[in-house]
């Protein structure tokens, strides 16, 4: 569950997940290097005294060219490996209908004949102490642990939002 103020993912349940949230990891690590280049540059360029054979200019051209090719496929491979994991599709142990609805949801086991329920907010004046608001409903979704669970999700009318983050989901 995510704590307040928590500024990384939550735990991971998932390899997806572990995956994803390494992906991130080499992002941001990209994404400081780049950053910390263009400061170095800027830095330096205000810094020192400008001449006019400072730099060869089709050695520039080169450099800037080659650079962000080569960023884009130090991140395209990594994300493309996780996209084709994420989107890998086994025999599911049971299939899951998530239905939205303006207000509720409403969750069919395909699997067997006629297993449906909605699925309903507690109101905060319901609450009991300690629940999450806004999170705690009056029938929970249950599904078996260690097997494969496909879930289709729709909407009826308006779909608001369906996740699982520690699942990547």
């Amino acid at each position: 569950m995510a704590n307040h103020s928590q500024l990384g993912f939550q735990d991971a349940s998932s390899p997806i997940m572990e995956e994803l949230v390494q992906f991130h990891d080499h992002a941001m690590m990209v994404a400081l290097a780049i950053c910390s280049l263009v400061l170095y540059l800027l830095t330096l360029m205000l810094t020192e005294k400008l001449s006019s054979n400072t730099v060869d200019a089709q050695a520039i051209e080169l450099v800037w060219t080659i650079l962000p090719a080569m960023v884009l496929i130090a991140l395209a491979l990594p994300s493309l490996r996780i996209l084709y994991m994420m989107d890998e599709i086994s025999e599911p142990d049971l299939t899951l209908k998530a239905i939205g609805h303006q207000w509720y949801w409403t969750y069919e086991y395909t699997d067997f004949k006629d297993l449906t329920f909605d699925s309903y907010m507690i109101p905060t004046a319901d609450l009991p102490l300690g629940h999450f608001r806004l999170l705690e409903v009056d029938h929970r979704v249950i599904v078996p642990t260690h097997s494969t669970v496909r879930v289709i999700v729709t909407a009826d009318d308006v779909l608001h939002s369906w996740a699982v983050p520690s699942l990547g989901v």
